[in-house]
């Protein structure tokens, strides 16, 4: 054994090994947190595409943005019909622009509570 160091009882040991439970559990939840904020801001990312395509009047026969608006509406489709305005590309934007804020927030939420609950599982995050 060498100068200096001492050997760890088994309270000890199972401490240092509880620490490493807790930081392998909190660097779970950071990577989980940060999954999540991926997804929310591809999911946001394609309703914004979906809004400036449509209020623009992108080619619809195109395959992409045929794609992006089929996928735009798939994802806002509780969303649609919040607000009644007469001009078609103002509904669009605002209530595809709300359903976009929407998602965003909730996944904004859902990403700091795993982030936190990472950083409390995690003693050597600050």
């Amino acid at each position: 054994m060498a100068a200096g160091r001492r050997r760890l009882g088994r309270s000890e040991r199972a401490q240092g090994a509880a620490a490493t439970g807790r930081r392998a559990v909190g660097s779970g939840f950071i990577l989980v947190a940060r999954v999540v904020m991926l997804v929310t801001t591809v999911i946001v990312g394609l309703i914004v595409a979906a809004i400036v395509l449509r209020v623009l009047e992108a080619n619809a026969s195109n395959s992409i943005v045929e794609a992006v608006n089929d996928i735009g509406k798939a994802l806002v489709g509780p969303f649609d019909t919040v607000f009644s305005i007469d001009n078609p590309k103002t509904s669009i934007a605002v209530n595809w622009g709300l359903a976009a804020l929407v998602y965003f927030i909730i996944g904004s939420l859902i990403a700091r509570v795993l982030r936190r609950m990472g950083v409390k599982s995690h003693p050597d995050r600050v």
